[in-house]
């Protein structure tokens, strides 16, 4: 029977999130939560490599209060329990330090009940790093397996799995060794409308909460903002692109109007006079 953790996170829904104009920062207060689309695949995925082989879907995401709402979300999908990390240590933390923090939180989970095999959304909306899945998987010292789109196979018994890589070309097939860590595609799968006992479970659905005191050997120096080596200094919407201009006429007045605007800007295009 399979123990399989979904790492999840709350974002503000990026789609209708503004930006301070005077900050140049993201307004937080501007867009509801959401749980973060990856991640709704990600757990998708682990319900039904549930359904294939038997087992266990836990949740674990690192958050303020609030996060509980996308932790049921995850039961919602079918998730059978949920594990928070919440705690003003864990404030500020950067991609490195969120790995730590939810390392430390996989290896409490992982006493209570081992833990075959970890899967993260391909990135969060907020961020779009990619980096939190393969630093979990290095702490650990176990196989990433990024860019999955499609799981083939896996066997607890003979401990590997089998899956599809996306690339740029085409897809490669990977097996490796359990346990490891996969990052997934969108496309890995459709996440479907939860059945209503789903919904009745998840509205009253209590997580398991857990503060830094909870969590063990636990170095604070690497937590959040004080183990945060990096910081994102500015963040602005691109700019807006300017209305074209119309070209009227024939074939031949166009060419004629196209030249001369790019004579006009000569220097911009770096056009040189070419003599025969």
């Amino acid at each position: 029977m399979l123990h399989i953790v979904a790492c999840i996170k709350q974002v503000p829904d990026t789609k209708v999130i503004k930006m301070n104009p005077k900050t140049n920062t993201m307004d937080r207060s501007s867009a509801p939560a959401i749980l973060n689309p990856y991640d709704a695949h990600a757990v998708e995925e682990a319900v039904r490599l549930k359904r294939r082989y038997g087992g266990i879907v836990s949740v674990l995401t690192m958050g303020p209060p609030p996060a509980v709402k996308a932790i049921r979300k995850c039961v919602e999908i079918g998730a059978d329990e949920g594990y928070m990390i919440s705690d003003r240590a864990f404030a500020g933390a950067d991609t490195l330090a969120t790995s730590y923090a939810l390392t430390k939180a996989l290896q409490k989970i992982a006493k209570i009940r081992p833990i075959d095999l970890i899967i993260c959304g391909k990135m969060t909306i907020d961020g779009d790093t990619g980096q939190v899945g393969p630093g979990i998987a290095r702490r650990l010292d176990i196989p990433p397996l990024t860019n999955v789109k499609a799981v083939v196979e896996v066997n607890k018994e003979k401990g590997y799995a089998l899956i599809h890589r996306k690339r740029e070309d085409g897809y490669e097939v990977v097996q490796s060794t359990l346990p490891c860590l996969f990052s997934v595609e969108k496309e890995i799968n459709e996440v479907p409308y939860a059945p209503l006992p789903n919904v009745l479970r998840a509205a009253r659905y209590q997580p398991i909460i857990w503060s830094v005191d909870d969590l063990e050997d636990v170095d604070r120096s690497q937590l959040g903002l004080k183990g945060s080596p990096t910081i994102v200094a500015k963040v602005w919407p691109p700019e807006k692109p300017k209305g074209g201009e119309m070209l009227q006429g024939g074939p031949r007045e166009q060419v004629e109007q196209l030249m001369k605007i790019l004579l006009a800007k000569k220097e911009l295009f770096r056009i040189k006079e070419v003599r025969s």
